[in-house]
């Protein structure tokens, strides 16, 4: 239960941060500014972050509380990220792409298809 008190009060740090990145950005223009920045800073911290917590840092409630709780709350881009450069890394070139193609393709295609159905249901 520890365990899900750090990441619960990380996702609320990090959906707080989202939060405010889209209430400051979206009073200048109506392209998702937030939503770019908190995705490359959330992967740029997951980065820096499992670096440490894989090759200097063995704390596994420090890593929930600021990988799973504060970038999963800022966004899950930065999990797609790292997972997707640990394929890089361990040479599984194909499992990348497979990854990187069916979440991109697969995630716009489900809000489309998300989208369209509630049109369909509330009209």
């Amino acid at each position: 239960m520890e365990k899900v008190i750090f990441v619960g009060l990380g996702g609320f740090i990090g959906s707080s941060i989202r939060y405010f990145l889209n209430v400051t950005f979206s009073k200048y223009s109506s392209f998702p500014y937030s939503t770019m920045i908190a995705n490359f800073l959330g992967c740029f911290l997951i980065g820096f972050l499992m670096f440490i917590f894989t090759q200097k840092i063995e704390n596994n409630d420090l890593k929930l509380f600021l990988t799973t709780g504060i970038m999963g709350g800022l966004t899950t881009f930065s999990t797609f990220s790292y997972e997707t450069f640990a394929l890089l890394k361990n040479n599984e070139f194909q499992k990348a792409m497979l990854n990187m193609g069916l979440s991109l393709f697969g995630c716009l295609f489900l809000t489309s298809l998300g989208y369209f159905i509630c049109g369909k249901i509330l009209k």
